[in-house]
């Protein structure tokens, strides 16, 4: 064929490539070399292996520098070996039976699962594996692009465990407004007593369960449960605080922070804060004994009105004696001395 007869579609290029040009478009065709530097350049593990899947094989023909910085094994190390040496006794077998069938139906397959270096540590991997086929069709080689997504997996487990810790806290919520609906509907006489008492009990539960969500562990300090109960009362220094840096899950954030609530608004109604030189103290610790840690707390009022022995029990005494108890196993004693209501509380906090 003359060059003027040359297709314009097709011009040779030297170095094994072409340059093809269609309607003024260029469209390079990269030789081995090139993409064999891609590869080698590329970020993402390349693994290449024979088509065999029966053990021994299939057998590693050619890793990357990106494949060795993964596992930690040399190219050396691994060329002619089987990439079950990357597996070990925690790789899900359910993974790699999947994996298996659909390279046995000669299709492409991705998953995830636990893979182990060379130092024996391990990572979650991400598998793109793809069958290369010859001019008959048949799969000659696999070709796998892995990366490490450990990473990512930790940031959806965590976000999964999340998610059910929230379920569980939303069911235990509403079981928790139910059960302050019905007492304070016992407790109280009139409607206007009624919605003062329920709204201040379900505002102190929402200001809870926000201290908790805004806590990446999900948790609530017992200072900050305090302080969001006391701090509006707190002029002239009548309320002290004194105890260590504590954080309570919220199995016992909840209910803890129910009893302070209850606590203040008695104290506002009828003890230290009803009474212009009254004062709170409130101290507590952790204690440590051979069945673990538990919280020893202190609500101790003074200088208010004489205390009165309550003539009925009110939801705020069955709170500190029945939920305090039966919820986080915990010990109650409440005392109305002279000088005004003290209330000691013990909260096994397990093992720490």
């Amino acid at each position: 064929m003359s060059r003027q007869a040359r297709p314009a579609s097709s011009v040779a290029v030297s170095g094994g490539t072409a340059l093809h040009q269609r309607h003024g478009t260029h469209l390079f065709r990269p030789d081995l070399e090139v993409l064999h530097a891609a590869v080698q350049a590329s970020g993402e593990a390349i693994l290449i292996t024979s088509a065999k899947l029966e053990e021994p094989g299939p057998c590693i023909e050619y890793v990357n520098p990106a494949f060795t910085r993964l596992t930690g094994y040399e190219a050396h190390e691994v060329l002619g070996r089987t990439p079950r040496l990357l597996q070990g006794p925690g790789t899900e077998r359910v993974v790699l039976d999947r994996m298996r069938a659909a390279l046995a139906a000669g299709e492409a397959f991705q998953g995830e699962a636990l893979n182990y270096r060379k130092d024996g540590s391990t990572y979650m991997v991400e598998w793109l594996i793809t069958p290369v086929r010859d001019g008959d069709g048949c799969v000659s080689r696999w070709v796998s692009a892995q990366r490490d997504v450990t990473e990512r997996r930790a940031y959806e487990d965590q976000q999964a465990l999340l998610v059910r810790e929230l379920h569980h806290r939303v069911k235990n919520t509403l079981a928790t407004v139910q059960a302050v609906l019905n007492a304070t509907l016992r407790s109280t006489v009139t409607m206007e007593e009624f919605s003062r008492a329920f709204g201040g009990r379900i505002l102190s539960l929402a200001r809870t369960h926000a201290l908790i969500t805004e806590d990446q562990d999900q948790v609530a300090s017992f200072e900050g449960l305090l302080r969001a109960e006391l701090d509006s009362y707190n002029e002239a220094g009548r309320i002290s605080l004194q105890g260590p840096a504590l954080k309570l899950p919220s199995e016992l954030a909840v209910p803890v922070s129910m009893a302070l609530h209850e606590l203040t608004t008695n104290a506002l109604r009828h003890g230290a804060l009803a009474h212009h030189g009254g004062r709170i103290a409130i101290t507590w610790a952790v204690e440590d004994d051979p069945a673990g840690s538990s919280l020893a707390w202190t609500w101790n009022e003074h200088d208010g009105p004489p205390p009165e022995l309550p003539t009925r029990e009110g939801f705020g005494t069955r709170l500190l004696n029945k939920i305090l108890t039966a919820q986080i196993a915990a010990d109650v004693d409440i005392a109305f001395d002279a000088d005004g209501l003290r209330v000691n509380v013990r909260i096994p906090l397990g093992r720490r």
